[in-house]
């Protein structure tokens, strides 16, 4: 599933694309997967830019309202020129002025998208109850967000209330990265450490947007190509290869319902 950095390299992307077009006409071929709204507002706007919160894809138009992007697992939105054949699983297509074409694309039709006309993404619960941006919030704050709670600290950074955008790549790398093993208590962790941990999930997150995110198996950016962060994991889906820091045998178990790779010498459990 994309996650922050795969989202935000696609938000820069499209901006770059598409910033100051107007969307001509709108094609909903699956309208299953329109959640809110309706593409018949969508003709005869301009995209002013297009940004990200959390996982969500959103696109800024001149009368303040939004079209937004869930991908979940193998969404993509991405611009086809004149005359190109769309692919089998497209369900949204925006024509816009000059001929190209915004796609929405999902193999397995997990993801959606949505409309919404000013101020109106504000009363959408999934939104409101969104947690803050780990590249925006102080690391302290984080820290101090997490430290009272008696949950395990994946499910938390899992937990989009608790904190927008991680999912299970980044929070493997972040923990491995803070020497924290995943089932730990959040509670339990000392300050120290936890402060560590949300000062190293700003680091691998920069770099990974910096890598143009990880491409896993679907992921692409705005432009159709593969991030290469995936090049860079520690543990992420490494089971049983050597740990990079003290070679001990990587394993994996299941944390918060995820599969979870960490190093049994390195980790340590509070």
């Amino acid at each position: 599933m994309p996650e922050l950095p795969e989202v935000e390299t696609i938000a820069r992307g499209l901006h770059a694309l598409i910033q100051g077009r107007r969307i001509a006409d709108a094609a909903l071929l699956t309208p299953s997967i329109l959640r809110a709204g309706v593409t018949e507002s969508l003709p005869g706007r301009t995209v002013t830019h297009v940004s990200r919160r959390a996982k969500l894809l959103r696109l800024h138009l001149d009368n303040g309202g939004l079209l937004v992007f869930h991908l979940k697992m193998t969404g993509r939105v991405w611009v086809a020129g004149p005359g190109r054949p769309l692919p089998k699983h497209t369900h949204l297509v925006c024509g816009l002025d000059g001929g190209d074409r915004l796609v929405f694309e999902d193999t397995r039709r997990f993801g959606y998208c949505a409309v919404f006309g000013p101020g109106e993404i504000e009363q959408w619960d999934f939104f409101k109850n969104l947690g803050p941006e780990p590249l925006d919030a102080c690391a302290g704050d984080l820290a101090r967000r997490i430290g009272s709670r008696r949950a395990g600290v994946k499910a938390l950074l899992l937990n989009q209330t608790i904190l927008a955008g991680i999912g299970n790549i980044y929070a493997d790398e972040s923990l491995f990265a803070a020497r924290i093993h995943p089932a730990s208590i959040a509670s339990a962790i000392p300050e120290a450490r936890r402060l560590i941990l949300f000062e190293e999930l700003r680091r691998i997150l920069l770099e990974a947007i910096a890598a143009g995110g990880s491409t896993i198996s679907d992921y692409r950016n705005a432009y159709g190509k593969s991030g290469i962060f995936q090049d860079s994991f520690q543990v992420y889906g490494k089971k049983g290869e050597p740990c990079p820091a003290c070679g001990r045998a990587l394993r994996a178990e299941q944390v918060a319902g995820r599969t979870s790779t960490h190093c049994p010498g390195c980790q340590k459990k509070y």
